[in-house]
C-alpha cells in the first residue's frame, strides 16, 4: 500500500498497543515503525532493475524480519524513553512491522511474507492506494489522538478504525469474488478457451474490476463495473514471446519473467525490444492501449546479457487515466 496508508495504520497498532500507557507517542512510534519496511526501495539505488525488483516487498516484508528487529529497535528505543518496558516496546514494532507486509500481500505486487521461501503472496483484492480504506481509518485515528491517553473514548476510536478498515478488506474479497464470476461467464458466453485468468481493482476503487486472461498465442485484458450494463469486452495482446530469440534462456531474462510470474508479452518498435509486465495493466482503459504501468526497454550487451530498463511514464497519461476511470466506473 501507499505510504500514508501504512503510516495511518502503524500509528492504529502502536495505538492499541501501547496507547493506554504512553499516549500520542505510541502512534507516532507505530507509525515510524509502519513505514521501515519499505526502506527496500533504496535498494533501487544500488542494484540493478532485476535485482531491485526481486528485493522489493521480500526480506523487510517478512515474518522472519518483524521477529528479528523488532526486539533490536525495542532495545534502541527503550534505552532513551522514559518508558522502559521492553517486552511492551518489542510487540509494538513486532505488530507494526508484520501488519504492514500483511495489508501488502492483497496488492497486486504481493508480498514475501514467508521469505526466505521463494512464495509471493499477491491476493490482488485492492488496489495500492484506496481512499475508502485510508480515509475512515485516518479520521478514527484523529479523533483518538485528541483524547487523554486514559480515556475510553480513545479506545473506542482506536478500534473503529482497525474493524472498519479490516472490515472493508473482508469486503474486497467478496467484490473480487463478484468480478470474477462476471468475467468468467463473459468467457464462456463468448467462447473463449483459456488457460488461467487472474483478476484485480482499478486504481483508487473497488467497482471497476480488471482482469488479466491466458490464451494459447496471446493474453486478453477486459473491464467490468457493477454498474455496466453491457457484456464485457476483451482486448488482445498477442504473447510475441518468439520475439527474444535466444536471450530467452539468459538466467537474468528468466529472473525477469519469474518476476512477472510469466503474465508478459513483447513488442519491438524502431528495432528495440520491450518487456510489458501485464499483471499491473495499462495507463489506460481505452481498448488495446500499449503504454503499460510497468514496461522496460531491452538492451543486450555484447556477451547476450539482457539489460532492462523502466520506460518513464508521463504525468498526462496519469491524469487521462482518472478521467478514463470515472467515466468506465459508471458503466459501459
Amino acid at each position: 500500500m501507499d505510504s500514508l496508508t501504512q503510516i495511518i495504520l502503524g500509528a492504529a497498532v502502536g495505538e492499541a498497543v501501547l496507547g493506554k500507557k504512553i499516549g500520542n507517542k505510541a502512534m507516532l512510534y507505530g507509525a515510524i515503525a509502519g513505514t521501515i519496511p519499505d526502506l527496500d526501495v533504496f535498494s533501487s539505488f544500488f542494484t540493478d532493475t532485476v535485482t531491485a525488483l526481486e528485493t522489493h516487498r521480500g526480506f523487510t516484508h517478512s515474518i522472519f524480519f518483524s521477529v528479528l528487529f523488532a526486539p533490536i529497535f525495542a532495545f534502541i528505543i527503550a534505552r532513551f524513553e522514559r518508558y522502559k518496558n521492553f517486552k511492551d516496546w518489542t510487540w509494538l514494532f513486532f505488530w507494526a512491522f508484520v501488519t504492514h507486509p500483511i495489508l501488502d500481500a492483497q496488492t497486486t505486487w504481493g508480498t514475501q511474507l514467508f521469505w526466505p521461501l521463494d512464495l509471493r503472496l499477491a491476493f490482488k483484492n485492492i488496489f495500492v492506494i484506496d481512499p475508502l480504506y485510508t480515509l475512515p481509518f485516518l479520521v478514527f485515528l484523529i479523533l483518538a489522538m485528541r483524547q487523554k491517553k486514559e480515556a475510553r473514548q480513545r479506545r473506542i476510536y482506536t478500534n473503529l478504525g482497525l474493524g472498519i478498515s479490516s472490515g472493508y478488506l473482508i469486503l474486497t474479497f467478496i467484490l473480487k469474488g463478484f468480478a470474477y464470476q462476471q468475467f468468467a461467464k463473459a468467457l464462456e458466453v463468448q467462447n473463449i478457451d483459456y488457460t488461467a485468468i487472474q483478476t484485480k481493482p482499478t486504481p483508487l476503487n473497488t467497482i471497476l474490476w480488471s482482469a488479466n486472461v491466458a490464451t494459447k498465442d496471446a493474453y486478453l485484458i477486459g473491464f467490468t463495473s457493477f454498474l455496466d450494463t453491457k457484456p464485457v469486452q476483451f482486448s488482445r495482446y498477442l504473447k510475441n514471446h518468439e520475439l527474444l530469440g535466444d536471450v530467452v534462456d539468459h538466467p537474468k531474462m528468466q529472473r525477469m519473467i519469474a518476476i512477472s510470474k510469466g503474465w508478459y508479452t513483447i513488442n519491438q518498435k524502431e528495432g528495440h525490444l520491450y518487456f510489458n509486465d501485464l499483471r499491473f495493466g495499462a495507463m489506460s482503459n481505452a481498448p488495446n492501449a500499449t503504454n503499460f504501468v510497468f514496461k522496460y526497454k531491452i538492451e543486450i550487451d555484447a556477451d547476450g546479457t539482457p539489460f532492462f530498463m523502466e520506460v518513464k511514464k508521463e504525468k498526462l497519461e496519469g491524469i487521462q487515466l482518472l478521467s478514463d476511470l470515472w467515466t468506465r466506473i459508471k458503466g459501459n
